[in-house]
Order: structure tokens, then C-alpha cells, then sequence
């Protein structure tokens, strides 16, 4: 059974990019070089509302690459993948090619 998390309020779950452990000759690359902390957008809540019941939108969409704090979020398991959860105060920015 395929389960889908769909984040409330102003929370987005992000699967963490996992950079290479060795480059393209062969050579490998030791763990503290290989830490990146960006992820992809996987899913995202409506936003969060004003004192007046508006919606604030979120600024992130899914499949957007983002800048993660090195420490924070909710680990979460679905179908033994690993996502974190993140509210989007917590994101530092996108990262564009």
C-alpha cells in the first residue's frame, strides 16, 4: 500500500539530495567533502493564515531545490525512504542551476 504525507499549514517535505561518494575516475571521496545540505520538494501544505484568516501562500513548490539548515526538520519513513519535514521558516533558500 503506497502511502502519500501531505504537509499542513506551512510545512514542506523535502528528500535530501545525496551527493556522490565518488567522482566520475573512481576516486572516493571522503564523508566530510560529500555533505550538502539541499534537498528536493516533494510535497507542500496550502500556507498559513494571517490574524485575519487569510492564506499566506507558500514561496516553495514541488520539485523546487532547496537550502537546508544543517540541524532541524522531522525525519519522516515512507515506504523505507527517508524525508524531512521542514516549516518554511526553517528553509534558507532555493538553489537554481
Amino acid at each position: 500500500m503506497a502511502k502519500r504525507l501531505i504537509p499542513l499549514f506551512n510545512r514542506i517535505l523535502v528528500e535530501k539530495i545525496v551527493p556522490p561518494s565518488k567522482t566520475n575516475s573512481g576516486i572516493i571521496l571522503p564523508e566530510k567533502t560529500t555533505k550538502l545540505n539541499s534537498g528536493k520538494v516533494v510535497a507542500v501544505g496550502l500556507g498559513a493564515r494571517d490574524r485575519d484568516g487569510k492564506l499566506i501562500p507558500l514561496h516553495v513548490k514541488e520539485g523546487d531545490t532547496v537550502l537546508l539548515p544543517e540541524y532541524g526538520g522531522t525525519e519522516v519513513k515512507l515506504n523505507d525512504k527517508e524525508y524531512h519535514l521542514f516549516r518554511e521558516d526553517d528553509i534558507l533558500g532555493t538553489l537554481h542551476d
